[in-house]
């Protein structure tokens, strides 16, 4: 396994992989690796001749008040855990190799990005098609692995994929979660020990969604006030918010029919969760 923090060292190793018509898989990430990330390298070796995954704290994404800084870093740690799920490659770029000094060039998919999670965090998707298309555009993937936790961000990346013409595969794989049902997150670490107690109530309102739609009921305002009525009940956390969409367009749903996936997004103090189950009625 290579960590590699120059492009002209990337691309000097990957140019010939190409030509030999190795297949390249990539798995972005911001670092802070957990099960969930290793779900997807596994998938990625498989599947793959070159497994790369990528580790940027991405600075684009994050807004003033958010949690740049304190964002959990932990390279020894990544690089381990990867070596250990067998990566061939870490591209590790620092921030003035990804953003120079005069950068003024930012990719943006309109509409599906002021959605949801885009309404709380103006210009988060922004910095995510951002950072995503440059890491398309290093690594030259032939199969990029996602995750379904991030559902509203996997979407608009394969649109992003699709209208631009990124010669390369979209994989989005189930949410990875505790025993308990809370999704992976490297975010979860700063739960204090009394919202991680309360956090699973999260996935248990979604499953209990899920169960009522499967019994009949259809109206989606009923589960919506179902969801949020479970959550504020039994957590201290503040619910940023709740829906049912059209899960190829998040279009909100008055009635639950067709794909859909139920989404939330929450805040336990400064600590934001996001989740979501994808329902087929």
């Amino acid at each position: 396994m290579k960590t590699i923090t120059q492009l002209k060292t990337l691309r000097n190793i990957l140019c010939p992989l190409k030509r030999t018509g190795k297949i390249i898989g990539l798995v972005p990430t911001m670092g802070a690796l957990h099960e969930g990330h290793c779900s997807l390298m596994r998938k990625a070796r498989r599947e793959c001749d070159i497994v790369i995954i990528s580790i940027f704290v991405n600075p684009k994404q994050f807004g003033p008040q958010e949690d740049f800084d304190r964002y959990p870093r932990q390279k020894k740690k990544d690089e381990l855990l990867a070596q250990k799920e067998n990566v061939d490659i870490i591209w590790h770029p620092s921030v003035d190799q990804i953003y120079k000094k005069d950068f003024l060039t930012y990719v943006e998919v309109e509409r599906l990005s002021g959605l949801l999670c885009g309404k709380s965090r103006p210009g988060h998707f922004k910095g995510v098609t951002t950072i995503v298309t440059k890491l398309l555009n290093e690594t030259t993937p032939d199969i990029l692995y996602l995750g379904q936790k991030d559902g509203q961000q996997a979407l608009i990346l394969k649109k992003m994929i699709t209208d631009l013409d990124f010669n390369v595969k979209v994989k989005i794989c189930p949410t990875i979660r505790e025993k308990d049902g809370l999704a992976l997150s490297s975010r979860n670490a700063f739960l204090t020990e009394q919202q991680r107690r309360e956090s699973p109530i999260l996935y248990q309102a979604l499953q209990h969604a899920k169960k009522d739609i499967l019994s009949g009921e259809r109206n989606a305002q009923r589960i919506i006030k179902k969801i949020r009525a479970m959550i504020t009940k039994t957590t201290s956390c503040t619910i940023d918010y709740v829906v049912c969409v059209d899960k190829e367009t998040l279009s909100p749903l008055k009635n639950i029919v067709g794909s859909v996936m139920i989404a939330l997004a929450v805040k336990f103090g400064n600590v934001r969760l996001i989740d979501n189950i994808l329902l087929k009625v």
